[in-house]
């Protein structure tokens, strides 16, 4: 592909920053964000003024005038606007999760009163709607997974190839005090609260290299078998004392999730993500294998560390995300999206349109963890019984 690569980005705030910043480290590939839209005209009219784009006033103009939808919106809307961007011959980028069950569009519900397995089943006709229309139209389905793009899970890939190991064990995690999504906490936006707004990320690495694995060693990738979930409302619970440190306004979701998780090959992963930790995000993924260990920290990570005696000194410093304090000791991350794989995955999905390849992370993985994460759901509802994954 000689001509340059057009994107639209639809979202204005969080997701689509970082987007977008990152899209200016492509190389390679001659590529464009030619603009924005959003359902916030303000927002979109904001964002489009700071980086010198074109502000849509609809989505159908935004999709006319790119070859790529890069989805930064909620997750409640990921579903409509991929398949109308597919529809249209477009390639998708979707942010995580890819999809979920939102109740009826436009309907306040109480998600305890669903059973967790229709939730499932809804979920994942989503997942396969979404999927059918990229295949249908042949465009690139490409799952906005950061962490597989992280340089820690890419090296443990690698140290994977060149050993032949046997992954017999994965433990990982994902938290911090609480999202800054104005969606999340409302399961109708968000799809679920700690597994689906956190966990998806220690979860997607641990399917991902497992996958990598089976196709290294056996020439198909090993996929998850069963879970195993309990969840809590801990900020909730009326004996929480609340000191105001932690986000604790969420109406309908969960603030803690564990997943037991078993692959084809009776291999085992543990996944924690909860809203109620303090100090920044803890992103790490340890593996145990049959002929090494590794323990992939994404943050904190201790490249940098500095002692700061007096708060003041720092306020025009970015340390780390969702960091409580800059004074005494911390870790700042000296470039927090590349240890964290968000130029990496721009780069390959840029790459894999450019070359017509399949990306690292693709509609297959992304069609795993939501699997796994509403049958995890069916588990917490049963009090932590085993459940299948549906395939």
């Amino acid at each position: 592909m000689n001509s340059k690569i057009k994107i639209g980005i639809v979202g204005s705030r969080f997701a689509a920053d970082f987007h977008y910043k990152c899209y200016k480290r492509v190389y390679g590939v001659p590529i464009e964000v030619v603009g924005v839209f959003s359902q916030n005209p303000q927002s979109s009219r904001k964002f489009a003024e700071r980086n010198s784009l074109a502000a849509m006033s609809s989505l159908d103009d935004l999709i006319k005038r790119v070859d790529v939808i890069d989805i930064c919106a909620p997750a409640y809307v990921h579903e409509e606007i991929g398949i109308r961007a597919f529809k249209a011959g477009k390639h998708v980028i979707i942010e995580k999760p890819l999809t979920g069950y939102f109740g009826l569009v436009g309907q306040e519900f109480d998600p305890s009163r669903v059973p967790k397995e229709e939730m499932m089943k809804e979920a994942m006709a989503s997942v396969y709607r979404i999927r059918e229309a990229g295949m249908t139209a042949k465009r690139k389905l490409m799952y906005a997974e950061n962490w597989v793009y992280a340089p820690s899970i890419q090296k443990e890939r690698e140290i994977l190839s060149s050993s032949q190991g046997q992954i017999l064990w994965m433990l990982g995690e994902e938290s911090h005090s609480g999202s800054h999504s104005s969606a999340y906490g409302d399961w109708s936006k968000a799809g679920g609260g700690s597994i689906v707004g956190k966990g998806c990320h220690p979860l997607a690495a641990a399917l991902y290299l497992k996958r990598e694995e089976g196709k290294l060693r056996l020439g198909q990738p090993l996929r998850p078998l069963t879970v195993s979930s309990r969840v809590h409302n801990i900020t909730r619970l009326s004996s929480y004392q609340n000191k105001g440190f932690l986000r604790s306004d969420y109406l309908n979701v969960e603030d803690y999730g564990q997943i037991h998780l078993t692959f084809d090959d009776g291999m085992v992963a543990d996944i924690f993500s909860t809203e109620i930790v303090l100090g920044g995000v803890h992103n790490w993924l340890e593996v145990m294998a049959n002929n090494h260990r590794s323990r992939c920290n994404i943050n904190p990570t201790d490249s940098l560390t500095t002692y700061n005696p007096k708060e003041d000194q720092l306020k025009d410093v970015y340390i780390v995300e969702k960091i409580g304090t800059k004074q005494g000791w911390n870790y700042p991350s000296p470039d927090e999206d590349w240890m964290t794989g968000y130029p990496q995955e721009l780069q390959d999905f840029m790459e894999c349109i450019a070359e017509d390849r399949e990306p690292k992370s693709g509609g297959e993985l992304a069609e795993d963890v939501v699997a796994v994460m509403y049958a995890s759901y069916v588990s917490a509802e049963r009090q932590g019984a085993e459940i299948e994954v549906p395939r």
